[in-house]
């Protein structure tokens, strides 16, 4: 699997899924997910409520319909929330684990990824970086890119070094 870093605006990304970094009630939020509810419209609520009425657990993935996005996709992921004391990094690899897991049996081969959990609910940036690239990079999947997509310059900067020092 290739693994790109891009700057820009996960909403926009023309790609089979893309990732929402969602809280456990998946019926949107702040941050990414927020910005994939809004943008996708109606659907991706209805969606969610629909299959997920008891939403998901911290690590976990599920899948709806992407609604207005250029996605086919949503893939909803529930990081850790290190402000809440959930510190245990292997449910933040969990998710990029999930996530391929859930593209897999959808048959995405291009899936965009947010940096899971190193926003609102304050993972350690370089951290963050960390676990997504290793967790991506280490796991079998049938997709065939892995886009990171990047808010900012400086989100940017980082993930795009990092990926450089795995030799990506």
């Amino acid at each position: 699997m290739r693994i790109r870093v891009v700057e820009g605006d996960i909403t926009q990304q023309r790609v089979d899924a893309v990732v929402n970094a969602a809280n456990r009630a998946l019926r949107g939020g702040g941050g990414v997910d927020g910005a994939i509810h809004a943008a996708g419209g109606p659907a991706v609520l209805d969606d969610c409520v629909r299959r997920f009425p008891r939403g998901l657990d911290t690590g976990d993935a599920g899948w709806t319909t992407a609604g207005d996005l250029p996605a086919r996709w949503v893939i909803h992921v529930v990081g850790p929330n290190h402000r809440a004391g959930e510190r245990d990094r292997a449910l933040l690899t969990s998710c990029y684990r999930r996530a391929l897991e859930v593209a897999d049996e959808l048959g995405a081969r291009t899936v965009a990824f947010p940096l899971i959990s190193a926003g609102i609910y304050g993972w350690p940036r370089d951290d963050a970086v960390a676990a997504a690239l290793e967790t991506l990079a280490a796991t079998p999947t049938a997709v065939e890119e892995a886009r990171m997509v990047a808010f900012g310059r400086a989100a940017y900067d980082e993930l795009a070094g990092a990926l450089e020092r795995l030799g990506g």
